[in-house]
């Protein structure tokens, strides 16, 4: 058997969770990825999955072969990205994880950018916000944006500092209470993201408790509602700034101190990264370098 074809497709069964989402990936047939993984169970003689009709588990040893696994099909990467690079021909594939709202905006540039640059490099792109191991995820790059120092085991990269905004629109102000201090907010209708570390406790000034009748996993639909005049919201600049250039936003306590939000790329901490990733990420800083 080609050992290191049912490693790989062991590997994605673990990610994926069902023989016939493998097979959908890889253009084939949920009963040929079953008799290839059970080729490889035969092969190394041990049992590595428990197959249910509900779901798929690993087993002790499964767990524990699937790390290796990672490992060898990391360090084959690697080996044919050096090929390819010494052939100064920028190959390969990136699965990449991103948050929802930047890949739909700041990041989207970045990437049409790149894929114009390496057209010949294939991208697997994720979006959402919920907080992803990008090990366990497969992922060979992840972005994140946080107001606090990344606590992880992987390498950081600053990219870009964005600025937060307290928003409204202009007829929620006209007929509710006037907003001249922060204190003022436990008063009005804000909005709270799901993902959003301080919960419902806002960074401006020493910190305020807000309270309101919305509270959503994603900064678009809290913005949409923002500008209906239902409410308040305490949005980053990617996310408020066509509001506020086209009017339908307008800030609120615009000089009260507020953190700013860092987007990082993130890593595993490699000796030899592949080429395709350690130029991805050269490509991304100088992109964002150049942008301001």
């Amino acid at each position: 058997m080609n050992k290191l074809r049912g490693m790989f497709l062991f590997s994605r069964l673990a990610e994926l969770g069902s023989f016939v989402a493998v097979a959908e990936e890889i253009d084939s047939t949920a009963s040929m990825v079953s008799k290839e993984i059970q080729k490889l169970e035969q092969d190394i003689g041990a049992r590595l999955l428990h197959r249910s009709t509900r779901k798929i588990q690993l087993t002790p040893v499964g767990e524990g072969y699937l790390e290796r696994c990672r490992q060898i099909l990391a360090q084959v990467n690697e080996a044919d990205a050096y090929v390819q690079q010494s052939q100064n021909s920028m190959r390969g594939k990136l699965r990449i994880n991103m948050p929802m709202v930047l890949g739909l905006t700041d990041l989207s540039l970045v990437i049409a950018d790149y894929m114009r640059t390496y057209p010949d490099v294939e991208l697997d792109i994720h979006l959402g916000d919920e907080s992803v191991d990008l090990l366990e995820g497969g992922f060979d790059l992840g972005f994140r944006a946080s107001s606090q120092l990344l606590d992880s085991g992987y390498v950081g990269k600053p990219l870009k500092a964005f600025d937060y905004h307290i928003c409204a629109a202009p007829q929620y102000l006209k007929t509710h209470a006037p907003i001249k201090t922060v204190q003022d907010l436990t008063q009005h209708n804000c909005f709270e993201y799901s993902y959003f570390k301080g919960g419902k406790v806002w960074p401006v000034a020493q910190g305020i408790n807000i309270k309101g009748n919305l509270k959503a996993n994603n900064t678009l639909m809290i913005r949409d509602a923002v500008e209906a005049g239902l409410g308040l919201a305490f949005l980053p600049g990617f996310v408020a700034k066509p509001g506020l250039d086209s009017g339908r936003l307008q800030e609120v306590l615009k000089e009260q101190p507020k953190p700013k939000l860092t987007l990082y790329a993130l890593y595993p901490n490699r000796k030899h990264l592949p080429p395709a990733l350690s130029k991805f990420i050269e490509f991304i800083q100088n992109w964002f370098a150049k942008s301001g």
